[in-house]
C-alpha cells in the first residue's frame, strides 16, 4: 500500500474510532460527597472515592461526580463504564504519603486494569503533590525502606493498563513524582483538551503510550520535566496512533517514540505540533531494543527556543537480541529555530534548565554499520541555527576524523550521545534512500563546521536546498556516499565549495 493512502486510511481508522468514545450524561451521577468524601484538602478520601466508583459500577455504570473542593486522596481504581468527572474547582490531591499508593505495574494515584469505556472529564484539577512525594521515597529509600527510589517506587498520576475505550478530556494534570499518566497495552485511547503542568520530579513525561492501539491525542498543551509526549514499544507493538494541534515544552525531548522499543511502532501521525523551549530534541525516533519502526508521518511543526529539532536513531541497546529497522519515515513542514547561547552555558545542567538551550547539538539520522536507517524523507524544512562561532572546541570532531566518532551502539540514545558533530545542520551516518527536498539550513551568526555531513549513505537525493552557511568548511560533506544526487541547490557563505568528496564516494551528479 502506498505511504499516502495508507496514511488517509489510518486517518479514516482513528476519527471513526473516537466516535464512541465519549462518555455518556445520560447515565446516573454519583457525587462523593454523598459517599463521604470532604473537600477539606485534610481528610483522606481514599475509601468514599472508591465507593463512589464501585456504586457507579454496580448500577451498570455512571458518572462521579467531584465537586469544587479539594479532595485528599490515595489510590483507586476506575470500573468498567464509569466516568470520573471534575467540576470547576474541583481538586483532587494525591497523598504525599507513599503507603496510600497501590499498583498494578506501576504504582499510581488512579488506577484501571482491564477496564472498558471509562473516562476523566471535567474542568478541574489532579494534583499529584509529586514533589512532596518523591521527596519521601528517596527518603524511604535511604532508611532501606524501598528497594530503590526509581520510577516503578515512584506513583504516576494515572495508569491505566489493558483497557479499552478510554477518555480523558479537559482536566489539568500536575506535579507528579513520576509520569503523569501511563497508558500501557490499552486499545481505542482518546486524550484531548487537557493541560500537563509537571516539573516536580526527575522523569516527568507529560504523556506515554506503551504497546497501545487506536490512539488520538488533540489539542493538548504540555509542560513537562522530561518527555513531553512519548509513545513507548514494550509487550505489544504501538500503533495506528494519530498526535495532532498540541503544544509541547519539554525539559528533555517535546516528541518521542522510544526509549522503550521492543515491538516497535508502526502508523504513527503527528501534526500541528507547537515546540518551545525544549531542551534536547523536539522530534526524536528511537528504535535501540530491537523493534520496528515504520510508516511515519511528522507535518506541520514548529520549534522556537529548541536546542535540536530532530534526532532519529537506530541502535542497539539490547546488545543480546536482534537489531530493530527503521524503514519509512516523513517529516515535512517544519521551522525550527535554535537559538545561540555562550559556550559557558553549553553542555551543562543548571538550576535554571527549563528554558536553557544549547547548540553544539546537530540533528542527525543514524544506524549502525550494516544496520541502515531506511527511507527517510525530509521535505520543506526550515532550520535556523544561532551558531557556535569561528574556533573548534576541544572536544569536537574534525572532518579529518569522521570515522572516529563513536557508534555508541549501546548507549541510551539521546541526540547529545555522540558528543560535537563536525556539522552545525544535520548529520547522517549508515543510511539509505535519504531524500531531502526544499530544505533550508541557515546560521544566523557564524559557525565553523559544515551545514551537513554524510557518512556511509547509499542512494542520497537533495533538491531544491538552500543552505547559508557561515564558516570555513565545505558546506556538504560527502564521505563513503554511494548514489548521490543535488539538484536545484543554492548555496552561500564562507567555504569556496558547496560539496566536498570524501573516502569511498562514488557516483555523484550535480549540483
Amino acid at each position: 500500500m502506498p505511504l499516502a493512502t495508507l496514511f488517509r486510511t489510518l486517518l479514516l481508522l482513528l476519527c471513526g474510532s473516537v466516535v464512541g468514545l465519549l462518555p455518556s450524561w445520560a447515565a446516573e451521577n454519583f457525587d462523593i460527597t454523598a459517599y463521604g468524601a470532604k473537600g477539606d484538602g485534610v481528610t483522606l478520601n481514599t475509601d468514599a472515592m472508591q465507593r463512589a466508583v464501585d456504586a457507579a459500577s454496580a448500577a451498570g455504570g455512571g458518572t462521579v461526580i467531584v465537586p469544587a473542593g479539594r479532595f485528599l486522596t490515595g489510590s483507586f481504581a476506575l470500573r468498567s463504564h464509569v466516568t470520573l468527572h471534575l467540576q470547576r474547582g474541583a481538586v483532587i490531591l494525591g497523598s504525599t504519603d507513599r503507603r496510600h499508593y497501590r499498583k498494578i505495574n506501576f504504582h499510581g494515584l488512579i488506577l484501571a486494569h482491564d477496564q472498558t469505556h471509562i473516562g476523566i472529564t471535567g474542568e478541574g484539577v489532579i494534583d499529584g503533590q509529586g514533589a512532596a512525594l518523591a521527596r519521601q521515597v528517596v527518603r524511604l529509600h535511604k532508611e532501606g525502606k524501598l528497594p530503590s527510589a526509581h520510577e516503578e517506587e515512584r506513583p504516576t498520576i494515572l495508569h491505566f493498563r489493558k483497557c479499552a475505550q478510554v477518555t480523558v478530556s479537559g482536566v489539568t494534570l500536575r506535579e507528579s513524582s513520576c509520569w503523569v499518566q501511563l497508558y500501557r497495552e490499552c486499545d481505542h485511547v482518546l486524550i484531548e483538551k487537557i493541560k500537563v503542568r509537571s516539573c516536580a520530579a526527575i522523569t516527568n513525561d507529560g504523556i506515554d503510550i506503551d504497546s497501545c492501539s487506536k490512539v488520538v491525542i488533540r489539542d493538548c498543551d504540555v509542560d513537562s520535566e522530561d518527555d513531553g509526549i512519548c509513545l513507548k514499544s514494550g509487550p505489544r507493538m504501538c500503533e495506528d496512533v494519530l498526535i495532532e494541534r498540541c503544544r509541547i515544552r519539554s525539559s528533555c525531548n517535546a516528541f518521542k517514540l522510544g526509549t522503550a522499543s521492543v515491538k516497535g511502532f508502526r502508523n504513527i501521525v503527528a501534526r500541528d505540533l507547537e515546540i518551545y523551549d525544549t531542551y534536547l530534541s523536539g522530534i526524536a525516533l528511537e528504535s535501540v531494543d530491537g523493534g520496528t519502526m515504520q510508516h511515519i508521518s511528522i507535518s506541520r511543526v514548529r520549534m522556537k527556543t529548541t536546542n535540536n529539532p530532530l534526532f532519529i536513531r537506530l541502535g542497539h541497546r539490547n546488545a543480546s537480541g536482534p537489531v530493530g529497522t527503521v524503514n519509512g519515515i516523513v517529516i515535512h513542514d517544519v521551522v525550527a529555530e535554535i537559538p545561540r547561547r555562550k559556550k559557558s552555558e553549553m553542555n551543562r545542567f543548571p538550576p535554571d534548565w527549563r528554558h536553557l538551550c544549547t547548540t553544539l547539538i546537530s540533528g542527525s539520522i543514524t544506524g549502525l554499520p550494516g544496520h541502515p536507517v531506511r527511507g527517510v524523507t525530509l521535505k520543506n524544512i526550515e532550520l535556523v541555527y544561532g551558531g557556535i562561532g569561528d574556533e573548534p572546541l576541544a572536544d569536537h570532531h574534525l572532518l579529518e576524523n569522521l570515522t572516529k566518532i563513536p557508534e555508541c551502539a549501546e548507549m541510551y540514545p539521546e541526540s547529545k550521545m555522540f558528543g560535537v558533530l563536525p556539522a552545525w545542520g544535520l548529520y547522517v551516518r549508515h543510511a539509505e534512500d535519504v531524500i531531502m527536498d526544499h530544505v533550508v539550513m541557515r546560521v544566523s551568526n557564524r559557525d565553523y563546521r559544515s551545514a551537513a555531513v554524510f557518512d556511509d549513505v547509499k542512494r542520497l537525493r537533495i533538491s531544491r536546498c538552500n543552505i547559508a552557511s557561515a564558516g570555513r568548511e565545505p558546506g556538504i560533506v560527502l564521505h563513503d556516499v554511494i548514489e548521490a544526487t543535488l539538484r536545484e541547490c543554492q548555496f552561500a557563505g564562507g567555504p569556496q565549495r558547496l560539496i566536498d568528496k570524501r573516502g569511498n564516494t562514488q557516483k555523484v551528479s550535480g549540483p
